[in-house]
């Protein structure tokens, strides 16, 4: 594990740029420290740590991931995601501590976005006898980042999805002035839009939305 962790950090501190680092700090509101690396360069360089037959066990695999979260800079917390991505279909029931740690931890919604989509997705598809009491806690939770997961992990279920429990959470989390909650229920009605957009066009005048979470639900049908 060590190993593994080390290799990636000294060929992630030989492309480092300063200069680039001060750009994507400003741009994520200077809550993180970064280390100067563009995606293109950074999915480069990660390639032969995400070889398949070179990935560390499901085990080591978390423990990696929870090292790199803890590291300031934010260029580790991707590749941990893109790391997490390659057992994403495989969870066990109890994973699921293991993804509340990465949404409550270093938040921001360039990761919890991720996160909920992709892994709380997966997640609640293999386990669904898990979602009802485990997004009613993250709904009455006092954490907008477990709150937005809930609203934003169906986002990519299309036909699939619950519209009865999509309705639920929207209902019980609209009336906030917090824009980061606004916004991704106004996106998870936008990306419905796109399988049901009668169902959305309804629900939207009907429901007493934040203005933000009816021009983001709408956009896509106005077009």
């Amino acid at each position: 594990m060590k190993a593994y962790i080390e290799s990636l950090k000294t060929e992630f501190l030989r492309n480092a740029n300063p200069s680039i680092a001060l750009g994507q700090k400003a741009y994520m509101k200077d809550k993180f420290e970064f280390l100067g690396i563009k995606m293109p360069v950074r999915k480069k360089i990660q390639q032969p740590f995400l070889v398949k037959e070179y990935l560390p066990e499901k085990e080591i695999a978390f423990k990696i991931i929870k090292k790199l979260w803890q590291k300031p800079e934010r260029e580790y917390q991707y590749f941990a995601m893109d790391l997490l991505e390659k057992y994403s279909q495989n969870f066990d029931k109890n994973d699921i501590d293991f993804l509340e740690y990465l949404i409550i931890n270093k938040s921001w919604w360039d990761t919890v976005d991720k996160i909920a989509q992709k892994f709380f997705g997966a997640y609640f598809k293999q386990f669904p006898e898990q979602i009802n009491h485990k997004i009613d806690e993250y709904v009455q939770s006092d954490n907008i980042w477990l709150q937005r997961t809930a609203i934003l992990f169906q986002l990519k279920y299309k036909e699939k999805t619950d519209v009865i429990l999509l309705e639920n959470i929207i209902n019980q989390l609209k009336n906030t002035n917090e824009f980061f909650i606004n916004k991704a229920i106004g996106w998870a009605l936008r990306e419905y839009s796109k399988t049901n957009p009668a169902w959305v066009i309804d629900f939207v005048k009907n429901t007493a939305l934040n203005n933000l979470s009816k021009k983001e639900a709408l956009k896509i049908i106005k077009k």
